[in-house]
């Protein structure tokens, strides 16, 4: 009997100062059995990052041909395509073949700077890519903060982020590899 997959709860309400967005949006993240919780809360990081109102979540690990987080145009073309961890070179080529813009965020420390040292020649003739890296100690405080429902408040003001449920508040600063 396959495993099924996890249903996480989040309502969250993001002050991006940066792009003047300001909203709340209730989201249902489903975590794959082989999914961990850090993976899922920088799944929930990058929609905070990059909310709009069409982005939505991809089908997840078990579906190779949806990123992690996607966002159509009205006309159906893709217009952002966003990946978490560190996916393949060939899966990135093609993924920025399809989309507008594409989108990285690694985040596993020691490891995603070796991914990054073996991909960046490659990714570097990719135009419409962006690779940022999370640090390792501000992605697993922002684990702490996974419960099955969550009510979470995002604000991001000069590239600095900061989320928080109330009672903890985690501060990250993306850095920028690529873009």
């Amino acid at each position: 009997m396959a495993l099924k997959a996890t249903v996480y709860k989040a309502q969250v309400q993001i002050a991006d100062l940066d792009r003047h967005y300001y909203e709340t949006h209730a989201l249902t993240l489903a975590r794959h059995p082989s999914e961990t919780d850090e993976r899922m809360m920088v799944r929930l990081l990058a929609f905070c990052l990059f909310a709009r109102d069409r982005l939505s979540f991809g089908k997840g690990l078990s579906t190779d041909e949806e990123p992690d987080l996607w966002q159509h145009s009205l006309s159906g073309e893709i217009e952002l395509w966003i990946e978490v961890g560190q996916p393949d070179e060939r899966r990135l080529r093609k993924a920025c073949g399809r989309a507008r813009e594409v989108v990285v965020l690694t985040y596993a420390g020691r490891a995603a700077d070796l991914w990054w040292q073996q991909s960046r020649d490659g990714l570097a003739r990719l135009p419409n890519l962006r690779v940022l890296d999370l640090p390792t100690d501000g992605v697993q405080a922002l684990t702490a903060l996974a419960e099955r429902a969550m009510d979470l408040q995002c604000t991001i003001d000069g590239g600095d982020l900061w989320i928080g449920n109330g009672q903890s508040t985690v501060e990250l600063t993306p850095s920028l590899r690529q873009g």
